[in-house]
């Protein structure tokens, strides 16, 4: 014979319907918008050097490169998505507050750090054509957004217009490196490798035109980006990926500092 529920039972079970309603209250309410409006705003708010942001940045880095020693991929790699966040949030600490003028986002650089933020995601957890043509479209958008910052903000175009060969040097770069690799690549990859590899050759000349530290990041970048293009067409080495990892993160973090410098200087 079976009776209704004991008075514990039900006691629980309104104990646990109470909970459950607090904490779908909590999510849904204005606690939780509040908690992120202020977040989000702690991320973005000026300082005038963003210190905090690039230890961070650091933290993860050490992190994502032990991890890559051990497994390419997967759960270790928790940290990679983080470090582009801490880079943008770098850049939007770093401008100065001045009395009566509104503050100015480098939103090219930022736009560029969520675009590649999408791309490490995207080829963080497995190697298939679909993932790696997806993190390469968001990688594309990082080089547009960084070329027209860099040739605009920054003044590349200008530099490449007083001192043209280290830009055609980037592109003559571009075209034997397409040359070498295009017959060893699987077909579908061929022309998106080529059109983004050409953006990326664009990025470098601007950076070039740049000059100092984003120029050095932006040759690093394209170390990285190399490696990959190698690893794609089959072309594999022991610490690969660490060296991957390594170009990349050193690459943007000179890229961002060297353009909040650069834009200081600029003002």
């Amino acid at each position: 014979m079976t009776g209704g529920p004991s008075l514990a039972s039900l006691y629980a079970m309104t104990i646990t319907a109470s909970a459950a309603g607090a904490v779908r209250t909590a999510v849904s309410g204005p606690g939780v918008r509040t908690l992120l409006k202020e977040a989000t705003a702690r991320f973005a708010r000026a300082d005038g050097h963003g210190r905090g942001a690039l230890v961070a940045y650091g933290a993860f880095a050490a992190v994502d490169l032990l991890a890559t020693a051990r497994s390419p991929r997967g759960a270790r790699r928790a940290a990679k998505p983080l470090l582009m966040p801490a880079l943008a949030s770098y850049a939007l600490r770093r401008r100065t507050p001045r009395a009566g003028e509104p503050e100015r986002a480098p939103k090219a650089l930022v736009a560029g750090l969520a675009c590649a933020t999408v791309g490490d995601t995207a080829l963080l957890w497995d190697e298939r054509e679909a993932a790696f043509l997806t993190g390469m479209a968001a990688f594309l958008g990082t080089q547009l957004s960084y070329t027209a910052g860099m040739a605009g903000q920054l003044g590349g175009l200008r530099g490449i217009r007083d001192r043209p060969a280290p830009a055609l040097g980037c592109l003559a770069a571009w075209a034997a490196a397409n040359a070498a690799l295009a017959p060893t690549l699987p077909a579908a990859l061929r022309l998106p490798t080529a059109g983004y590899s050409l953006a990326l050759a664009a990025m470098g000349a601007a950076a070039l035109g740049v000059g100092g530290k984003v120029a050095v990041g932006a040759a690093s970048f394209l170390a990285s980006d190399l490696l990959i293009g190698l690893q794609a067409a089959g072309h594999e080495f022991p610490s690969q990926e660490v060296l991957i990892m390594a170009g990349y993160i050193l690459g943007q973090y000179l890229i961002a500092t060297g353009w909040a410098e650069a834009a200081e200087a600029a003002a």
